[in-house]
């Protein structure tokens, strides 16, 4: 079984997910987009602190330069 890079003691790292932000409020510093709340620590501590259980919306941002690109056709002359 191979670990989860995404995953951190169990819980989703929101530095990796698309939907973390940081807030321009300094009492709540954190943002998930996803949820629509603040916080003063990170989304998914928050949520497994309400919940009980991981966040389930963890997206991970996608890796820039990974991006599809189209197979380049050589011409023949």
């Amino acid at each position: 079984m191979s670990p989860d890079k995404h995953l951190v003691d169990g819980a989703p790292n929101c530095w990796q997910c698309r939907h973390f932000s940081v807030s321009w409020d300094p009492h709540f510093p954190y943002l998930c987009r996803l949820m629509g709340f603040k916080s003063r620590i990170v989304p998914s501590i928050e949520v497994l602190r309400a919940d009980g259980q991981r966040c389930r919306g963890f997206l991970p941002k996608p890796v820039p330069g990974a991006a599809q690109q189209a197979p380049s056709r050589s011409v023949a002359r």
